[in-house]
């Protein structure tokens, strides 16, 4: 089931582009980064009160807190970075190019997470940084 929720990220990370290309015209692209986060936050804490899911907050650890906290500074940066890449890019480059994030994410999972690195996941890989350098160049 996991791959389903997968193609979904994929279709609305694509759906985000189209959107926030058209939406960062004549906008400064760190407001249209903070508008577009007030909508994430309240559709998020939404979904988690409607489900209940509020009531496991008191379980979290200092660890999960740390590294939920250190993730959500990631995403911010790598928002505001997108945003202004989409602001003085094209979509069919910025996007592509901001999926290089996948690769660099097999690397990391290998170097820090321990993952075993299969042949097909380091060609696909191998794969995308290329086609990250061939869209830059």
């Amino acid at each position: 089931m996991w791959w389903i929720y997968a193609l979904l990220s994929a279709l609305f990370a694509s759906l985000t582009a189209l959107f926030a290309k058209i939406g960062v015209t004549n906008v400064n692209s760190n407001l249209a980064t903070a508008i577009r986060t007030i909508i994430i936050l309240l559709v998020a804490w939404a979904i988690v009160f409607i489900r209940g899911e509020y009531k496991t907050m008191h379980s979290l650890s200092k660890h999960n807190l740390f590294f939920l906290i250190i993730s959500g500074l990631a995403t911010g940066l790598s928002w505001i970075f997108y945003f202004k890449a989409l602001q003085l890019g094209k979509v069919s480059q910025v996007a592509p190019v901001d999926k290089l994030s996948v690769a660099l994410t097999i690397v990391l999972s290998v170097i820090f997470l321990g993952e075993v690195l299969s042949w097909k996941t380091a060609l696909g890989a191998l794969l995308i940084i290329a086609g990250t350098v061939v869209l830059i160049l």
